[in-house]
């Protein structure tokens, strides 16, 4: 393969340039003969024949981040255990539940028998087994370590579930509440209020503005149903469209970190995930610019994604990673920076960057228990809202019906 690479000299002396070797470990042998030590490297590539598409069947049934952990976690176990690889992976498929998870397994363990690596099984299915996961296993297949990334990957996947738990967690309530309260209008608007309605129609009086855009909502619902659940579902598919694209995933990424009520969370859980990810491939082998093209991709922040990129050309001409981050304050707190320079000066960048990741995931374990006590009385103030203004729209005309009697 022909790679870009990066190395120091032991006096200190930095010198870039391009090779054709085999694999990373002959690219630092041959630097080393020369005197020097590798620091980074890039791979240049053939993206028309590199470019691995992701399969439909993969967007829509996707493998959930708990089978990937105990994938992960029993697959090291087996391997440390001395099992050989393919038949530790037909091993897992038996006993998967998943079908579409265990067909995959399959599909790997076949590879691997015609003679693929893990790593080229694993990344053909990109939707499912990430950049992250893919190169961290090739290093480990590289460097004999295997069972070992195993344990980081499942580390990682481990922590990743449990971040995600606490945010589902404390977002579960407010949307059940919301889809019942919604659920409820809806049933209100079409067969409960127009019976109530139709007698205001009758009266010979003024309607209040509130009464007549219930009166209107309710007829809306009633007579066109079917076109309003149309149009709701081919909206919830343009969203999720839309979300999907560049300019969606840049929308959305500006509408949360510019928010004040979701930029605290979106830094932190970025932060975090940028922390044990970028930790974790260093701690496995990876060399810095590779491990920053990994975490680039694996952010889902387009922010952050931009930041990473463009911190690679910098870092391949000698730049510190801290000195890059630190001039983008508004999503890297100065405590990023500053830990990332002292591992960077001390050569512990690993193990600071995962004491930082566990502070940050602590902090996001407060916001979503802090949220989910802010929640329900901002929720309740929403209902009793609704529930008044109804009220109001109700009782308006019959006390305008009643004033006129007298």
């Amino acid at each position: 393969m022909k790679v870009f690479y990066t190395a120091k000299s032991f006096s200190g002396e930095t010198k870039s340039g391009e090779l054709e070797v085999k694999n990373e470990r002959d690219l630092a042998n041959q630097l080393r003969a020369d005197g020097f030590m590798l620091t980074s490297f890039k791979e240049f590539k053939n993206e028309e024949t590199d470019k691995i598409s992701v399969k439909l069947m993969d967007r829509f049934w996707g493998i959930s981040l708990k089978d990937k952990l105990m994938f992960t976690r029993n697959l090291g176990v087996m391997v440390s255990s001395g099992l050989p690889l393919s038949r530790a992976i037909s091993n897992i498929s038996a006993q998967t539940r998943n079908k579409r998870f265990a067909e995959i397994l399959d599909n790997i363990f076949k590879d691997i028998q015609a003679g693929a690596t893990f790593a080229d099984s694993l990344a053909k299915y990109p939707a499912i087994f990430n950049d992250l996961f893919v190169n961290m296993v090739r290093v480990g297949e590289t460097g004999g370590n295997l069972e070992e990334v195993l344990d980081i990957l499942a580390l990682q996947l481990e922590k990743e579930h449990e971040l995600m738990s606490k945010i589902k967690g404390a977002m579960m309530y407010p949307s059940v509440i919301l889809v019942v309260m919604i659920g409820i209008a809806i049933i209100m608007l079409t067969y409960i209020l127009p019976k109530l309605l139709s007698v205001f129609k009758d009266m010979d009086v003024e309607l209040p503005a509130a009464t007549k855009f219930v009166i209107a909502l309710s007829d809306a619902f009633k007579d066109h149903s079917i076109l309003i659940a149309v149009v709701f579902v081919f909206l919830g598919i343009f969203l999720k469209i839309f979300v999907a694209t560049k300019a969606g995933k840049k929308t959305v990424s500006f509408v949360l970190l510019k928010n004040p009520l979701t930029k605290n969370m979106v830094v932190k859980i970025n932060c975090a995930r940028f922390c044990r990810i970028y930790s974790s491939l260093l701690k496995s082998g990876v060399s810095v610019v590779e491990a920053l093209k990994i975490v680039s991709n694996t952010l889902t922040n387009h922010f952050y994604k931009i930041v990473l990129r463009d911190s690679i050309e910098q870092v391949q001409k000698g730049v510190n990673l801290s000195k890059v981050i630190g001039q983008n304050p508004s999503i890297f707190p100065v405590l990023v920076t500053q830990m990332l320079e002292v591992g960077e000066e001390t050569g512990k960048t690993e193990s600071m960057l995962l004491k930082l990741a566990e502070f940050y995931e602590d902090e996001v374990d407060q916001l979503t228990k802090n949220m989910s006590s802010i929640i329900e009385p901002v929720l309740m103030i929403v209902i009793g809202a609704a529930v008044g203004f109804f009220a109001v729209s109700m009782l308006q005309p019959i006390y305008g019906v009643m004033e006129n009697i007298k």
